[in-house]
């Protein structure tokens, strides 16, 4: 019986099993369907990087950059479709469900959204400082070889300037103001956890493709975390990872044009010959020919002229491909990217090209442990010989190009030897490359138990950046004897952190604890050889040992920094929010006589208003936050070895006899220590009306003090400066940024963006003696860059009695006011006119959506800025140059009183400071996006067309090529590269493929 028994529970069993195994080949057998879509939020914007997940599974994917995703479904499972600050919306999957469109709803909490923020993430609505995040629609279809040109204008309380559009130029960024006189006052920059900044590399390195997202951390709460480096601000880039599902194939590519955007055209002939014969007559010497140099009468008497900018410029041309593949399974994703760049610049020699290749990878290899790679090589090539813009403009029309064998005139208005052909340089041989090779891993660590919510990270990486610089010039570029150089250096970098996690809830209590301990190290090593004396210019830079005379030098240094950071965030209901931290940097770069240790420490408080019961239910008020923050940052923008004397190599002749000696180079400050900036910030966050509008405002104000300021010292000593912590500076000001919803239409909206940032700057003290420095031009009170000089009222006009106020002055020179009141016109009447920097600026885009097709238009302003305009000063070079169209000059019959004579010598060293305040309709983007049905027949998952102009025109008084620009002048101390702003039109294609 108990047999039986036995035998039948074994059947049953057995038979449970079969009906199992059937019932899953049953399921497995189940109607797999094909479902495709497309994801849009309320106001029909597409959601790129949406998750289309198989609820109880796994499976998953994301849509493309147009919304629209594929996956395959079996019947009867329920698809979950989610999105970062979006109402996740669920649907059941029946042999019906074919095509789905995806409406998610906002979650009316705007501050929900995750930002990066230092050593990890937040949610927006428990960020406690001013932390911005750069428009994603700044990072794609638009021209730049750097992402901080997408900056400009775009995020306030960040002045990004073009100084200079030479192919692969960087702009300089300021964040709050400066707040160092002598030290650097960039901000510190960091992809993917490791640091950029003090690596050798730049931000040249980093494809903009690549980009996924960056936040710029402004305020001492936000910043403080990073000590040392905190002062200037921060930007965090993330670049793109990859997603789990079936891989994601995207080419992206655009090419187009460029022109200069404003050209400051010389004289025509007529006008040159006029110039010349005025000249003549204003200097009362007598005209005997109609030209200034002899080998110009030739080309006048024939009529024949030429036209030296067009010689020298041409049509740039810049394209840009980039391909990347993404996907991955649930435990392991991958990201890869392969960029190609190449820009031809409108001045002939000017080039620019760059290959870069990137890996992200993520690996799940446990449930308890990640790992993790970033990896990317990019090699920057800015090779060739190069015109000369700015001798282009002197030149006479009636100068001669080439000689009769067809090669370069060395002086082409002979005998006039100040300016050279402007196209020598491109006889020069000329070698510039970097390349920036970078791996960062990671290894993450999560505990579970009593220990839920304790995490272990370890980042490591790696930079190593070897450059190479080989020039030679020899006899067609006016260099009879040949001069070659051969420079060669290489810059390894490692940083390693050991980072600490502990987040948890215990009702409504949050906690969240950052603990951080990390080295970084840098070795920098260059040789440079030269030699002159070529038998002839055959073998160019590649046989140095061919020269009779030889140089060589070399230089390395060392660099260190050890820190140690904590962090807590606490919540309570999600309503009150604080954050405290603390961080302690130890740096090579400080005085043996002095601690290289600092502590910096911050604290801040959030209140999410938007949370209390009588704003909750609010239909009016989405979410608003008021914040806090008060702390303290530092800044070691140094170079190393500053705090040691050091000794310089010469050589010189004893006896007859070449012999090395040495002489005073660098007098050291064993005391030296870095700059301190302390800083408070009042922010409020805020979302009306259905999110229809939201923003931020915040008021700063920051103190710097123990300024690394280069003292004078009497050159009897042997040494011109030396570093010392002396003096102090202060900023202030406002930031607003807004995004409005200003039509909500169905087929049609129009949205905006407005940023503005007000700036005020100054020198609290210098030297403790309550003195300014005259000589340097920094006045206690004033900001630190200003325009001290005397202040132009007109011309001297004929007829007017100059003997009183200034003896000397003729008709036709400059009059300056009498400040001082004493009657004459001396070096105390010199008063401050204003500042370099601007007092404000600001940005406006407005993007407009018709059914498929939209259109971006940014306008970016700067007011209130004076700068000297040495452009208006080409008289002084007593009429041996031709001048801009532009500016006019005096005569006895114009009477004109904006422009000297050109007679007039300037003797008081008078910098022509102008207005240099500018609008600028920065850039206009026209893109179309494929529909679904067209996607279908193409293959394709996505596929979105665009034309995009940058430059396209700007409004302002200053007289020169631009506004933003320093090379165009004399002034600036830069003969080669006068390299104007330029005008650029591309037209790209975002494709994704299936």
């Amino acid at each position: 019986m108990k047999y039986r028994f036995t035998l039948l529970k074994s059947f049953s069993v057995l038979l449970l099993m079969m009906m199992l195994t059937g019932i899953a080949q049953l399921a497995n057998a189940q109607t797999k369907i094909n479902v495709k879509g497309v994801v849009k939020d309320a106001t029909g914007n597409v959601l790129p990087g949406a998750t289309v997940n198989i609820q109880g599974t796994t499976q998953s994917t994301t849509t493309d950059v147009n919304g629209a995703f594929k996956i395959e479904v079996a019947e009867g499972s329920t698809l979950k479709i989610s999105f970062v600050s979006m109402v996740a919306k669920t649907i059941v999957v029946t042999k019906n469900t074919t095509t789905l469109n995806i409406v998610l709803e906002d979650s009316n909490k705007q501050l929900n959204e995750v930002v990066v923020v230092g050593y990890g993430t937040q949610k927006r609505s428990d960020v406690t400082g001013a932390v911005v995040s750069v428009p994603k629609a700044r990072l794609s279809q638009l021209p730049v070889t750097n992402v901080l040109q997408a900056l400009e204008g775009a995020v306030a309380g960040v002045n990004i300037t073009t100084t200079s559009s030479v192919p692969g130029a960087q702009p300089s960024s300021i964040v709050r103001g400066q707040n160092s006189i002598n030290a650097g006052t960039g901000p510190y920059i960091v992809v993917d956890g490791i640091p950029l900044s003090k690596s050798g590399g730049s931000l040249n390195d980093i494809n903009p493709n690549d980009i996924a997202s960056m936040e710029v951390l402004k305020d001492a709460s936000a910043v403080a975390i990073y000590g040392t480096n905190g002062s200037n601000g921060v930007i965090l880039i993330t670049t793109k990872r990859g997603n789990g599902g079936k891989p994601v194939i995207r080419y992206n590519a655009y090419a187009g044009v460029e022109n200069i955007a404003h050209l400051l055209e010389p004289r025509d002939p007529a006008a040159y010959i006029q110039k010349y014969a005025d000249y003549m007559s204003q200097t009362g010497q007598k005209q005997t020919s109609p030209v200034p140099n002899y080998t110009e009468l030739p080309n006048y008497n024939a009529g024949k002229t030429i036209d030296w900018v067009k010689e020298v410029t041409q049509t740039g041309v810049i394209q840009d491909h980039n391909l990347s593949i993404s996907g991955g399974s649930p435990d392991t994703k991958y990201y890869v990217s392969g960029d190609y760049l190449k820009q031809k610049g409108v001045v002939k020699g000017y080039q620019y090209n760059r290959v870069s290749i990137r890996s992200n990878l993520d690996i799940n290899v446990t449930n308890f442990l990640t790992v993790g790679m970033s990896s990317y090589f990019a090699n920057n090539n800015y090779d060739g010989g190069r015109a000369n813009l700015l001798n282009a403009t002197a030149m006479s029309p009636y100068g001669n190009e080439y000689n009769a064998d067809g090669t370069y005139t060395i002086y082409p208005m002979a005998p006039e030897q100040l300016y050279v052909n402007p196209l020598l340089g491109l006889t020069t041989d000329q070698i510039n490359r970097s390349v920036n090779l970078n791996g960062n891993g990671y290894a993450e660590v999560k505990f579970g138990g009593v220990l839920k919510g304790l995490k272990y990270r370890l980042n490591a990486g790696y930079t190593y950046l070897p450059t190479r610089v080989d020039s030679y010039s020899g006899r067609l570029a006016n260099t009879p004897l040949g001069s070659a150089s051969a420079a060669s250096s290489e810059t390894n970098t490692y940083t390693i952190e050991n980072l600490l996690y502990y987040n948890r809830d215990f009702g409504k209590h949050h906690l969240d604890f950052t603990g951080l301990y990390s080295a970084q190290r840098r070795r920098y090593f260059t040789s440079t050889a030269a030699a002159t004396g070529f038998v002839n210019d055959e073998l160019s830079f590649n046989n140095l040992g061919a020269g009779a005379t030889q140089t060589s030098s070399s230089y390395s240094d060392r660099y260190a920094l050890n820190s140690q950071m904590g962090r807590v965030n606490y919540s309570y209901a999600g309503k009150y929010l604080v954050t405290v931290t603390a961080r302690r940097d130890g740096s090579s770069v400080f005085g043996a006589n002095t601690t290289k240790y600092g502590v910096f420490p911050s604290a801040a408080l959030g209140w999410n208003i938007d949370q209390e019961s009588f704003l909750k239910n609010s239909t009016i008020v989405n979410s608003l936050k008021l914040r806090g923050s008060y702390g303290k940052t530092g800044n070691e923008a140094i170079s190393v070895y500053q705090t040691i004397t050091t000794d310089g190599t010469v050589r010189s002749p004893f006896n007859g006899v070449s012999t090395i000696g040495v002489q005073a180079s660098n007098l050291g400050n064993a005391n030296l220590h870095w700059e301190t900036t302390t800083g408070a910030n009042v922010g409020v966050d805020f979302a009306l009306l259905g999110s229809r509008i939201n923003g931020s405002v915040d008021a700063y104000s920051t103190r710097t003090s123990g300024l690394l300021l280069r003292r004078s010292l009497p050159l009897i000593t042997g040494y011109s400066n030396v570093w010392d912590n002396i003096g102090k500076v202060a900023n202030k000001g406002l930031e607003v940024n807004l995004n409005t919803r200003n039509i909500d239409g169905k087929n049609f909206r129009w949205e905006s963006n407005i940023v503005y940032a007000l700036n005020r700057n100054k020198i609290v003290s210098l030297y403790g003696d309550g003195k300014d420095d005259l000589g340097n031009r920094w006045f206690i009170g004033k900001p630190i860059s200003v325009i001290y000089d005397y202040k132009m009222t007109g011309v001297w006009q004929t007829g007017e009695d100059a003997s009183k106020q200034d003896p000397g002055a003729k008709p036709g020179d400059l009059k300056f006011a009498d400040t001082n009141g004493d009657g004459k016109i001396t070096a105390d009447d010199r008063v401050i006119q204003g500042q370099t920097t601007p007092k404000w600026t600001g940005g406006i885009t407005n993007t407009f959506h018709y059914k498929q097709f939209n259109l971006s238009i940014f306008i970016q302003t700067a007011q209130g800025m004076l700068r000297n305009n040495a452009d208006l000063n080409y008289a002084d070079e007593s009429g041996r140059r031709n001048t801009p169209t532009e500016i006019g000059y005096w005569t006895p019959t114009n009477n004109n009183n904006s422009f000297q004579s050109l007679s007039y010598t300037n003797t008081r060293g008078y910098g022509y400071p102008r207005d240099a305040s500018y609008t600028r309709i920065k850039d206009v983007t026209f893109s179309y996006v494929v529909g679904q049905n067209i996607l279908d027949k193409l293959h394709l998952n996505g596929l979105t067309f665009y034309a995009s102009g940058r430059n396209l025109h700007t409004f302002t008084k200053w007289i020169g090529w631009d506004p933003e620009n320093s090379y165009s002048t004399r002034g600036s101390g830069d003969w080669t590269n006068n390299y104007p702003v330029t005008r650029t039109f591309v037209f790209g294609a975002n494709i994704s493929l299936k």
